[in-house]
Order: structure tokens, then sequence, then C-alpha cells
């Protein structure tokens, strides 16, 4: 078999990131399938590499986290143009793998297979449009009509549906009651990120001695709202508690995020660049507990954040401040806790528990690892696909 797998944001462990689409591909590898991907590169050239096997196709098509709306759309219908032109160059595919954000790459996936006659299977990371629209991104009823019509016809015309969370499958099942829709939640790397008790000359090197540390690492945009971790943050100080707040990555909120700290005068919270996935095992070598965040927007309930399951590897305390399946897992599975985000007080009640309480921390940190373990290692979601593509 020959898939020809499209992910407009492809990212490789060195270069950190979400690398969902690095593990399914290296998984199908693996079972013997041929992978060719087509992604984007902030270069102005077209390049070909082979990353462990996969033969990766990368566009020059200009993209960041920063880039306002326009040019955001720019960037999509770019590369969905390019994506169309390389897909007639490659030959002998059996089937096209499109993975969402955004919703043009389905509509790439839906002309190649009018085109060249090649179906699809259609992943759903976030369900597009309707979680800018609530974001208040899309705000036009015209433009909202026309990507619910455009989401249905992707829906209708994929051989398959894969979704990233129960949330998301049952939202497609409402809207195409009669097609296949798979569930393939992101994964833990259980055998890279791994539970360590931490190391004195890391905590020596990143200034958290005798501290709790509360990582959040991720992008930061508007669906993540990062305020509210400020606000948690506050409240701690105010309460005087030896916690300290990592913010970790990069995205369009990083300049208002920066200036809310420094006017509150908020000195237990730190911003550090974006890292890739072996920098990022130093710092939560050095964490507690790992912080989920999104906007009060029920549509991201739905979400499923690859820092999650990251967190859920390394053992680590999660907070939500987000309802949903996330929060369903910390409370069922006794991994981690939720708080209202317009509460901060909360958070520092729930915390509190856990700074005096070192056996409590330690349970819930050693759950965590078995949630990942158990329910979403990276062996039974390759092997899903597998199974689903066999």
């Amino acid at each position: 078999m020959k898939i020809l797998y499209i992910h407009q944001y492809f990212r490789t462990p060195e270069e950190g990131g979400a690398i969902r689409s690095y593990y399914l591909a290296k998984g199908m590898v693996d079972n013997g399938i041929e992978v060719e991907m087509i992604t984007s590169h902030n270069k102005p050239y077209e390049e070909i590499k082979d990353v462990e096997g996969i033969k990766v196709h990368y566009l020059p098509v200009f993209y960041e986290n920063e880039l306002g709306f326009s040019k955001r759309v720019f960037a999509f219908y770019r590369f969905m143009k390019l994506v169309r032109r390389k897909a007639r160059a490659i030959k002998n595919v059996d089937l096209c793998y499109a993975t969402s954000t955004p919703l043009t790459i389905g509509l790439s996936a839906l002309k190649i297979k009018k085109e060249l006659g090649i179906p699809y299977y259609f992943e759903v990371r976030d369900l597009w449009p309707e979680a800018p629209v609530q974001l208040g991104i899309i705000k036009n009823r015209f433009v909202k009509s026309y990507l619910e019509r455009l989401e249905k016809k992707v829906y209708k015309h994929a051989e398959k549906i894969i979704a990233l969370s129960p949330g998301i499958k049952a939202q497609i099942e409402l809207r195409q009651p009669n097609k296949v829709v798979e569930l393939i939640p992101n994964m833990s790397d259980v055998d890279f990120f791994k539970p360590e008790t931490k190391n004195p000359e890391l905590e020596e090197l990143f200034d958290v001695k005798d501290k709790f540390v509360v990582s959040y690492f991720g992008a930061i945009g508007a669906a993540n709202h990062l305020e509210y971790l400020l606000a948690a943050a506050n409240a701690s100080l105010k309460a005087e508690l030896p916690v300290v707040f990592f913010i970790i990555g990069v995205g369009s909120q990083t300049e208002k995020l920066t200036y809310l700290v420094k006017h509150f005068e908020l000195t237990n919270v730190r911003f550090i660049k974006f890292q890739n996935k072996h920098n990022l095992k130093r710092l939560l070598n050095v964490t507690d507990a790992a912080y989920v965040s999104f906007a009060n927007k029920p549509i991201l309930e739905t979400n499923s954040p690859n820092k999650f399951f990251d967190a859920l590897a390394s053992g680590k305390l999660i907070i939500t401040n987000t309802k949903g399946w996330v929060k369903d897992i910390c409370e069922n599975d006794h991994c981690g806790f939720y708080y209202d985000p317009d509460k901060p007080t909360n958070f520092v009640h729930q915390i509190q528990h856990f700074l005096a309480q070192k056996e409590q921390l330690s349970t819930f940190q050693h759950n965590s690892r078995i949630v990942g373990e158990t329910q979403f290692s990276r062996r039974a979601q390759v092997g899903k696909l597998i199974e689903i593509l066999s």
C-alpha cells in the first residue's frame, strides 16, 4: 500500500511541537506501508527529505502562529493549491490520509479524489468552522454558512473519518450519521517520556529548588487563554505559595501575556522559548504538574491537546481549567483536578492540598503514568490505525 499523507504542519521530534503525524507515518512505514508526506516549511524553495523512511515533500508556504487572520487564510489557500499540484506528480497512490487543521486540507483531499480518483481518510483534530466561530474569529454569517457546507461536503466524500476525541467523534456522527467515524486520540510516548526523580542540577539550572513547578507547554494562542494561568499565579502569589509557573512555547498571545506578567509583577511566572522534545524532557524533570488551558468555549472541550498526553507519560499531576473529556479522565482516574478558571482562589485551595500531602501528589502522578500506558500508548494508537487501513 502507498499512502499520500497531507499535513500542513508536519514536525519531527527534533523540531518539537505536535508530532502525531510523525508517529503515525513512522508506524505505517514500520508496517510495510510506503508513505509520501506533503507538508510546508518557511524556506522559499521546495525540498524533499527522507525522514526515517517517510518521503517528505516540503512546500514553500510561510506560516507562523503570530500571523494575523488574513495572512493565515492566504497560507492555507497557497498550501491547498501547491498540494494539488504536487499530488499529480506522485504516482501509484492507493489512499490519501489528510489531517486538519485547517479545513482546507479536507478540500485538497476532495479535489485530489475528483481529479486523480484517490480515496481519502479525513482526520479531524479540531471542529472547523465551529471552533473559530465560537472564538469570534469568524463572524460573517455568509462565511460561516459557506464553511459549514464545505465541512459537510468533506465529511460526506471521505471513505472514513478519524476523530481525535470522543467529543469530536460524537459531533461528527451528529452531522453525518451514516459515516464511519473512528477514534484515534493523541498518544502518550511512554517509551520516551518517563517519570523521573528531580535532578538537583536541573533544579539549580532553572532556579526551582524547593519549589512546586506548574508547567504549561504548547501553543500560546487565543484558544488557550493563558490569562487563566496568570490569574492562578496571582492568587498563588498572594497566598504566598512556593509555586512557580512555566509558560513554554510560542504564539500570537506571547507579547500580551509578557506585558501582563510585568504589569502585575507576577514574579512567579517565567516564559521559556519553544522547545524540541529532548529539551522539553529536561523541563518536565523539574515539573510537578502540567497545566492544560483553553478558553471557556464549549467546542474547545472536545480538543485533544498534545501536552496532556506527554504529561501523562511523564507522570505529572494534571491541572485543567476546561470541562470535557480531559476533566473526566482527571477525576475518574484520579490523576489531576479541574478548577473553575473564573475563581482562581479555587486553584489555590486545590493546589494547597497537594503541597501539604506529598503522598497524595505521588499517587496522582503515578496514576497519570498508568493512564498513559494503558489508554494512550503510542503503540496502541498506531495499531488502531494499521487495523483501520487493513
